[in-house]
This record gives structure tokens, sequence and C-alpha cells, in this order.
């Protein structure tokens, strides 16, 4: 019984989801569009965000070629190394690991934000001054991390593999030209669409999430924590479930 009240629950999340991105895309495109909240809340998010993605670019690229190199080193493969995290990097590590950043982030932020809003009432009166809150509040935000998402991946690649370079250089001279030059030569045009295009699928899904949790809070301030946590835990998963599905889309048109 609590399993099929379970799955039953589940199935209710993944409609009121659907049916929220449903209400969303018919208010995304409203002639008088929100520009000074949208700039505003793609400062927040992506600005302020830009710190906490650096640091973790940069100890992602820094240890992913620290622990390379004892494997390849055992095979005489050590020149391989730069071209290795390059390719691991863009197209899979730095995309995903961001958009978890992310989620954590902007995630817990937007569900914390808005579900304060919704307890306190704020939604409600601006409804009732004429304003409509969805437009205002819910749009603005899924634009603001649809966009900036991407800005944040290509920022993120470019630094885990400034790091990857100073990995290097902590055992063997290497030039920047050099290492530049091999990086970019194992790399193909196909390696950075796809990774491109599934980071504005995370972003999206991420401010969807964010916002249907907080616009759906209940139970007073406690449930603001809940909306705020349950925002970060399905937005992740639902970027696992984005990316093993882009996966197999560019497994299945060949783009390897």
């Amino acid at each position: 019984m609590a399993t099929r009240n379970g799955i039953r629950d589940t199935l209710n999340e993944v409609g009121s989801i659907a049916h929220f991105t449903g209400r969303f895309f018919r208010n995304a495109f409203y002639p008088r569009f929100e520009w000074n909240e949208l700039l505003r809340q793609a400062t927040e998010n992506g600005y302020r965000s830009l710190p906490l993605v650096a640091v973790t670019a940069f100890i992602m690229g820094l240890v992913l070629t620290v622990q390379s190199r004892p494997t390849l080193a055992r095979f005489g493969a050590e020149s391989m190394l730069p071209a290795m995290v390059a390719i691991s990097v863009v197209r899979e590590i730095a995309p995903v690991i961001t958009a978890l950043i992310c989620a954590g982030k902007i995630g817990s932020s937007l569900g914390a934000e808005l579900g304060s809003m919704k307890v306190t009432e704020q939604i409600d009166a601006m409804e009732v001054s004429g304003t409509n809150p969805f437009r205002y509040l819910v749009v603005t935000r899924v634009w603001s991390t649809t966009l900036m998402l991407p800005v944040l991946v290509v920022l993120s690649e470019g630094i885990a593999i400034w790091a990857c370079w100073i990995g290097v250089n902590i055992k063997d001279v290497v030039s920047w030209d050099l290492f530049y030059r091999q990086v970019f030569e194992s790399l193909e045009f196909s390696d950075f669409i796809p990774s491109f295009i599934k980071s504005y699928f995370f972003g999206f899904a991420i401010g969807i999430i964010g916002c249907y949790k907080g616009f759906h809070t209940e139970k007073g301030t406690e449930g603001v924590g809940i909306s705020a946590h349950s925002s970060v835990v399905v937005a992740s998963l639902i970027i696992f479930i984005l990316d093993l599905v882009a996966v197999q889309i560019t497994d299945i048109m060949g783009i390897n």
C-alpha cells in the first residue's frame, strides 16, 4: 500500500511539474516582458555564481590531471594527458558538475525565496494589486537560469583546462602554446555542441524546479526549508536524467 501511494504521489508530482512547465511557455513570450527583473536575476544567478563555479572548475581540472598522470605513465602516454583531460572536461564533466553546483546554489535560493513569498502571502498580494506574479517571478527566473548556465559552463571549461596546464607543469615543463595546440588539435566542433546544448536544458530544469517548489510551498516557515531542500534534490536528479538522454541521443546520431 505504501509503495502504491508513493508511486501515485510521484506521478502526481510529475504531472504538476509538467503543468507548471506548460504554464511557463504560455507566459514566456508575453509582449510586456519584465526586462529589468530578468537582468537582475541574470546578475544574481550568473555573476554571483561565478566565483563558486570558478573555484570548483579549477580544482576539478587540477585533480583530474594529477590523478590521471600515473595511469597514463604506466603506458608511456603522458603526452596524451592534455587531450584526455580536455575531452573529458568539455564533453561531460564541466557541464554536469557546473549544473549540479548551480542546482545547489540557485535551485535552493529560488525555492527558499519564492517559498518565503508564498507563506507570507506576498504572491497573493501581487495578484490582488493586478500584477501577474507568475510572469514577474517565475518567467524571469527561469529565463535567467536557462541563459546563464551555458555561459557558466563555457567559463568552467576554460578554467578547468587552464588548471590542467598548471597540473601538467607540476612535474613537467610544457609551454602554454604547446599545451594549447595539443588541446585544440584533439577537440572537435562536435565535442562542444552537445555539451553546450544540454547546458540550456540543465539551466531550464534548475529554474523550473526551483520556482515550482517555491510556488507550491506549504506548512509555513517549515515548508520553506522543505522547498529549498527538495529543489536541489529534484533538480539534481533531472540533470542526471537529461544527461543520460543527451548521451543516448549523441550516440545514436554518431556524435563521438
